[in-house]
């Protein structure tokens, strides 16, 4: 008698859920991250909260310090230097976009190789190990100082306009964002490669911890400012640049830069609007600016004497004899950058600057 073999019909156990979840985990572990360096500075803090808030995941920032309220955001960190080949290779290996804050702000001519290494070294350092790393974009944060500035403000710059160079060459900070947006040009180009150069103006608004950018306001509600320059500024708030920036991530185009700005007045009205806010009176004497700044350098040369900071660098006061106006139609038609009001800004500024560099005394006079 023949034997029948038994055929079984269960059907093949389906994998384990746990198992579903592990590869679920390593996909989402390999989704190309976002990297900002300088993510702890005034401009990247506000772009990082930014990004954590629109849900841009994985996050890491590349910066020298840890800060707390990094890791509460459950943003990645890596400790490093810009400058170190070894501590970039290492941010950007799995990244398809960075945006590049990183650098340092100061008006100090001794300060100049510095601002050089960190600007133009590491920016090349940081372009080429995202291409080794198959980055896809960067944007860059340079300044409007870079095009926007003429001695009588009669005109206001846009992205045509040309490089100033013999006005951006007397100050080493502008000079080093210059040959920065050359050298994020030259080496980070090519196909399946975009670059995108954003141009803020002076940043005011809340968090700004080492007054990179508003020392202006301390200095006038601390009553330090002597003169009046007959110059102007444009300024916008951190808050609208960062959102600038995630936009320009989104639809910027290659090779392209954007002047960020809300507002271009002359000193005097800055200072009014000031004063109209915080009841701390302006400044109201102008004189010459070869007599302004003479004035600022003898009297910097005797505070520097006593070993003791003096009321007003001479540099800034000559800065502040120029226009740094500009026009950033470009930035509101191709990005959708839309400014807050400027009293709103100014308010927040001055807010921040009191609670925590005077002691909360800005607004006591206006109660």
């Amino acid at each position: 008698m023949a034997t029948t073999k038994k055929v079984s019909t269960k059907k093949a156990a389906p994998k384990s859920k746990k198992g579903a979840t592990k590869t679920t985990a390593l996909a989402k572990l390999k989704r190309p991250a976002t990297l900002v360096t300088g993510g702890t500075g005034f401009l990247g803090s506000h772009l990082v909260r930014l990004l954590v808030e629109e849900g841009v995941k994985p996050l890491r920032v590349l910066a020298t310090s840890e800060p707390a309220w990094l890791a509460e955001l459950g943003v990645e960190t890596f400790k490093g230097s810009i400058t170190s080949a070894e501590d970039v290779s290492r941010a950007v290996e799995g990244v398809a976009d960075v945006y590049h804050l990183a650098g340092r702000v100061s008006r100090e001519p001794d300060d100049a190789h510095e601002m050089y290494r960190l600007h133009v070294e590491g920016t090349r350092t940081l372009c080429e190990a995202a291409r080794g790393a198959g980055v896809k974009s960067i944007v860059l944060a340079s300044t409007s100082g870079t095009i926007a500035v003429t001695e009588e403000g009669d005109i206001v710059p846009d992205e045509e306009w040309p490089t100033p160079l013999d006005i951006v060459s007397r100050w080493p900070y502008y000079a080093s964002k210059l040959y920065q947006e050359r050298v994020a040009l030259e080496n980070f180009s090519g196909k399946g490669r975009r670059l995108v150069i954003m141009n803020p103006s002076l940043l005011l608004g809340p968090g700004d911890e080492r007054l990179s950018s508003t020392k202006v306001v301390l200095d006038f509600l601390a009553r330090k400012i002597p003169t009046v320059p007959k110059g102007g500024l444009s300024f916008v708030d951190a808050r609208d640049a960062a959102r600038a920036f995630y936009s320009a991530m989104q639809t910027g185009a290659h090779g392209e830069r954007y002047l960020l700005g809300a507002a271009n007045w002359t000193f005097r009205e800055f200072f009014g609007r000031l004063e109209r806010m915080t009841k701390v009176s302006a400044p109201f004497l102008s004189l010459p600016s070869k007599l302004s700044l003479a004035g600022a350098r003898g009297l910097g040369a005797l505070y520097r004497h006593w070993k003791l900071a003096p009321p007003v660098e001479p540099s800034e006061l000559e800065m502040a004899e120029y226009f740094w106006y500009l026009d950033s139609s470009k930035a509101q038609s191709e990005l959708g950058f839309k400014p807050r009001d400027t009293s709103e800004t100014l308010f927040d500024t001055v807010k921040y600057v009191r609670e925590n560099f005077l002691g909360g005394s800005a607004f006591k006079s206006a109660v």
